[in-house]
């Protein structure tokens, strides 16, 4: 009798649990389709002072201006040149005069 108990519990458990599931995908789904106005109001309901978007900080140069440039260049090069700068970092690094001075 017991083992029906559980079984019948742990059922009615499964059934609300893939309800609220369906209820979060619909309610999910219906906030992703909503769209927002750019100048429109913060989460906390007060609007915004400016009309126009401030983009990432990151995006900006040192005098506050949009940039206007790639922001990742990359140059292709061979496996020993990268290795020279490597062995050069290594080298210039600042405790290597030491290690080197202990292994002699």
């Amino acid at each position: 009798m017991l083992h029906l108990l559980y079984v019948v519990a742990f059922t009615v458990i499964a059934f609300l649990a893939i309800g609220n599931l369906i209820r979060s995908l619909f309610t999910l789904s219906i906030e992703s389709q909503h769209r927002y106005s750019p100048a429109g109001r913060t989460p906390f309901g007060m609007s915004r002072s400016h009309g126009y978007s401030v983009p990432h900080p990151e995006l900006l140069d040192n005098s506050g201006n949009p940039t206007n440039e790639p922001l990742l260049v990359m140059r292709s090069i061979t496996v020993e040149d990268a290795r020279s700068q490597l062995d050069a970092l290594y080298n210039s690094s600042p405790g290597i005069g030491v290690d080197k001075q202990e292994e002699l």
